[in-house]
């Protein structure tokens, strides 16, 4: 097969795997952007339409940018709607990201959306990245799912059915909204709070029960290696813009002391 920006299951598998991951999120909705996070060792990028400054253009340039690197990317939609997942599949996104979940039923309709007929209600068509502008109609009767399925953990109806959740075929990652999770528990940005940190251990041992990867966002390197000896595999190491502001900051103040 030519060569392609396309990650044909290989994330998914990796997890499945066992293997820890670390990428970052992207909201600048610049694919240059998405590029340079490729460039530095990334093992994958997520690009974010919920809180990013972008729209669908940011995954149609950013997953040619990192796919260049042979790093794929994963798109965190705005919302579970069936014509959302299926536009960003179509532009070549390896995973999508689901979040404001709160049952076992929204999340396996979130898969649903993201599988071809006859296991899911993907709209078909060829003339799309994904199906290598109708040169490649493997996707559309490939019997293993390849796209990542990441369902965000970040309110108590989610918490309290996340062994549930993490049962379902199709959910690969259980993804801990760690902002909005706090806050949900009562205890907003206290994330060393006994009750945040018996939430995550609740996460990570649903995953580790049912052959998932439980995933988190880490605010820096530090944070994500400690996430990792907590049990997490698919960790985020902050975003694109958030990066970018520590250290300029970190530089201005050295700098000018």
């Amino acid at each position: 097969m030519s060569r392609s920006p396309l990650d044909a299951g290989a994330l998914r598998r990796r997890l499945a795997a066992g293997e820890v991951t670390v990428g970052t999120f992207v909201g600048l909705s610049s694919a240059t952007a998405a590029e340079v996070c490729a460039a530095s060792g990334a093992d994958w990028v997520l690009i974010d339409l919920e809180h990013g400054s972008g729209g669908e253009d940011a995954v149609r340039d950013g997953v040619l940018a990192a796919g260049s690197y042979g790093v794929p990317t994963v798109v965190r939609v705005e919302s579970a709607d069936r014509i959302r997942i299926g536009r960003v599949l179509d532009l070549g996104a390896a995973g999508i990201m689901v979040p404001r979940l709160d049952t076992v039923e929204q999340a396996k309709t979130s898969v649903r959306h993201m599988l071809y007929p006859p296991h899911g209600d993907r709209g078909v068509a060829t003339y799309n990245r994904a199906c290598r502008w109708g040169m490649d109609r493997r996707p559309l009767t490939e019997t293993a799912q390849e796209t990542l399925g990441v369902i965000q953990i970040e309110t108590l109806d989610a918490l309290n059915a996340v062994e549930d959740i993490a049962a379902q075929d199709g959910v690969d990652v259980l993804f801990v909204g760690p902002l909005d999770l706090s806050y949900a528990l009562g205890v907003p940005l206290q994330l060393d709070s006994v009750v945040f940190q018996e939430a995550l251990a609740r996460v990570v041992a649903a995953a580790t029960e049912h052959k998932k990867a439980a995933g988190i966002l880490a605010v820096d390197g530090m944070g994500a290696a400690k996430y990792v000896r907590q049990g997490f595999r698919f960790v985020a190491v902050g975003s694109d813009s958030t990066i970018m502001a520590a250290a300029l900051r970190d530089a201005f103040d050295t700098a000018r002391n």
